[in-house]
């Protein structure tokens, strides 16, 4: 795998962007956050790329059935010391990165290469 730089991505770059994953992810299922105006057990994290120091996290989230996504999205950038807090709790690093929060488009963008197809074989 490479990164948009080109740079190989790191398999410890991987490890770690799935042991956050799953972290943040069991973080929103439970609602542990107490995010306010946000249920959080409605989110999605499909996936946390780390940056090569490891010291930045961005979570590729979507909400349940897509809906309000910018709006549910900015709730979580606001409040992203609430969920770093409890993530400190969850995951040991020497430095806990810094998380950023981002629609995960890449749905919407598999069903418009999906519907490309189907029009090119009518």
């Amino acid at each position: 795998m490479v990164d948009r730089i080109g740079k190989p991505i790191s398999q410890r770059q991987l490890r770690v962007g799935e042991m956050i994953k799953q972290s943040l992810s069991m973080i929103f299922i439970r609602n542990e956050a107490k995010v306010p105006n946000l249920e959080t057990n409605t989110i999605t994290v499909t996936e946390v790329k780390m940056s090569a120091d490891l010291k930045v996290a961005k979570a590729y989230v979507l909400p349940l059935g897509g809906k309000d996504a910018e709006v549910k999205i900015n709730i979580l950038k606001e409040n992203s010391f609430l969920i770093r807090k409890i993530l400190s709790q969850k995951v040991i690093m020497k430095f806990l990165p810094k998380l950023l929060f981002r629609k995960d488009d890449s749905f919407e963008y598999a069903e418009k290469i999906e519907n490309l197809i189907k029009q090119s074989n009518k």
